[in-house]
């Protein structure tokens, strides 16, 4: 019969060999000390990497045979300061030893010329790019005017979770501000688990408690939701109703930054969010004026029609 390791296992010896690894590529010259004539390891010995760590010696090498001990993430961070780990061997440090980076994450890298042009290409379809923390990174026209101006706000607003709390056209967007608003903390909170020490997670939900009563009596209830694609109503103000399917796509291996899409799912919608891009392109207009000329009624929501149209109960979804 075969045994199957557990898991905890796995990942100490895991680490014990990207460790040694990262020890035996590094020359003395590196970190400043003297070679030596002697010297038969390839790298830095055991005793020289828990010199610069500052740790025992017997801690380290019980460490790196993969012994059943506890690694504190101040030590993770000695160790990946002083095997010169790049951000990536580093994040892969701390996920092996099943603990949280202390350290703020780098900050997402910019939107490069070549992702703009691919959201300026999906139009009519909004389209955006956002980081795990709901920061808006890059978006095309149409989504630049389908909940608000994006244009009109400085960047550090530009957060989709600070918007649904606190910008009354984002929220006059929204069929069912309040469902939506719940589903959207709890995915944030859901996140939020992976970067519990980092000050701009930090700084984002100290702002959300201070500035909404509704964000903190929501918060309160520890509520969690995975990420996924749903179904959802906006009205818009220029072009009326939409109905659309919001889909995530990552750009990396993690839950992180995303390319967000709203893909229309009636031809109504794809011929009203053809006219919103025109709006969007051209120079600015009233603010409740169609494109076609035809004024925008804020539109009635009694859970059966709104705009005059027939609505299925909604399903929540965050932005």
């Amino acid at each position: 019969m075969t045994t199957v390791a557990p898991d905890s296992d796995v990942r100490r010896h895991e680490l014990a060999d990207f460790l040694r690894s990262r020890r035996e590529r590094i020359t003395p010259e590196q970190v400043g000390l003297p070679r030596g004539r002697r010297r038969r390891t390839p790298g830095l010995r055991r005793e020289e990497v828990a010199q610069l760590s500052a740790v025992g010696v017997t801690w380290y090498t019980w460490l790196e045979q993969a012994r059943e001990i506890q690694v504190s993430p101040q030590v993770l961070d000695a160790l990946a300061r002083a095997l010169l780990l790049d951000s990536s061997e580093r994040t892969h440090l701390f996920a092996l030893a099943g603990s949280l980076d202390p350290t703020p994450h780098a900050p997402c890298p910019s939107v490069t010329p070549a992702l703009q042009a691919v959201l300026d290409q999906l139009g009519p379809i909004p389209a955006c790019i956002q980081n795990s923390r709901y920061d808006i990174l890059a978006y095309n026209a149409t989504y630049g005017r389908l909940l608000c101006d994006l244009d009109a706000l400085p960047p550090e607003d530009r957060n989709c979770l600070w918007l649904a709390f606190t910008n009354a056209d984002w929220r006059a967007s929204l069929v069912e501000v309040a469902e939506v608003n719940r589903n959207i903390a709890a995915k944030f909170r859901a996140a939020m688990a992976e970067h519990l020490a980092e000050p701009a997670w930090k700084a984002l939900l100290a702002r959300l408690e201070a500035e909404s009563a509704e964000f903190r009596e929501v918060w309160a209830r520890h509520e969690v939701v995975g990420q996924g694609g749903r179904t959802k109503y906006i009205r818009n103000a220029h072009v009326g109703l939409l109905h659309l399917e919001h889909t995530n796509l990552w750009l990396g291996p993690a839950a992180g930054p995303r390319l967000l899409t709203m893909v229309p799912l009636d031809e109504e919608t794809r011929a009203r969010l053809e006219q919103l891009e025109r709006l969007a392109t051209r120079p600015v207009r009233a603010e409740h004026e169609r494109v076609d000329g035809e004024p925008v009624d804020g539109g009635r929501v009694d859970g059966q029609h709104v705009d005059g149209e027939r609505v299925e109960r909604l399903s929540p979804a965050a932005v």
